[in-house]
């Protein structure tokens, strides 16, 4: 939940307060907790008091859910200022290139929670770029996707385009551009000899639709993967897809199995 007023963004969920108080403690502004998570925050509490920072140990978890806009708080909120999401630009993405770093492009995923899911397996598996569209239909930096992110927000980027197409042209020949699509011929399983050694940008696309046709266009690959009687002759699978975070999980996996 944002406070516009403050410029501030609530951060709930014991691993991911846990995980920003042991990555950089100096973000969180002010801090809230229950009686029966006081004992878990002490170091924080005394950084806190150092810094002359308001931390306080709640009455009533009302005012937890008041401050996070959620029930899933888990007996601590942390009030940090809202995070700034960068424009990527052609000095980012050299860098990338020369770190052969990857990075995860999402085509307007449109669940808080499902990009928090995406952030966790990206933090996971080392990932540590994410960009998103300036698109209504495109979720950003929530209180809720910070908590499904489990840390996770912590160790990754996250960066801002104005048109997904436009990336993918400048990556032309400078990263490997990867899309998922059901009718691919190509299989997740072939993405560590597909992605070795390079820098890759691997494209999700939204919960209902996936990527556009126009962003299939400007990938170098289409992939699919391989569902439950594939390999016997069927066509499609006995559902549509994958959930958007579970499909990134696999993918990521396979590039770096």
């Amino acid at each position: 939940m944002k406070n516009s007023l403050n410029n501030e963004l609530a951060v709930c969920g014991f691993a991911a307060v846990k995980t920003l108080e042991k990555a950089n403690w100096q973000r969180i502004k002010r801090l809230y907790f229950t009686s029966e998570k006081a004992p878990l925050f002490g170091g924080l509490c005394k950084k806190m008091a150092g810094a002359k920072r308001p931390y306080n140990q709640v009455k009533d978890v009302v005012e937890l859910e008041k401050l996070s806009g959620s029930v899933h708080h888990q007996g601590v909120v942390a009030m940090i200022e809202s995070p700034e999401i960068l424009p990527l630009n052609s000095d980012i993405t050299s860098q990338w290139i020369e770190k052969k770093e990857s990075a995860i492009l999402l085509d307007r995923v449109g669940n808080a929670n499902n990009l928090g899911a995406i952030v966790r397996s990206a933090a996971f598996f080392g990932v540590q770029n994410i960009v998103i569209p300036l698109d209504d239909a495109q979720t950003s930096i929530t209180t809720s996707s910070y908590r499904v992110a489990e840390g996770g927000m912590e160790f990754v980027n996250v960066y801002s385009v104005k048109s997904i197409t436009k990336l993918l042209t400048a990556m032309a020949g400078k990263m490997v551009r990867i899309g998922t699509d059901l009718n691919a011929r190509e299989k997740t399983t072939d993405l560590k000899q597909i992605c070795e050694g390079k820098s890759v940008l691997i494209v999700l696309g939204n919960e209902e639709h996936g990527i556009s046709d126009e962003v299939k266009a400007n990938c170098d690959h289409l992939v699919i993967i391989p569902f439950a009687g594939m390999n016997a002759g069927e066509e499609v699978p006995k559902v549509d897809s994958l959930n958007v975070a579970q499909a990134a999980s696999i993918i990521m996996y396979e590039m770096n199995k």
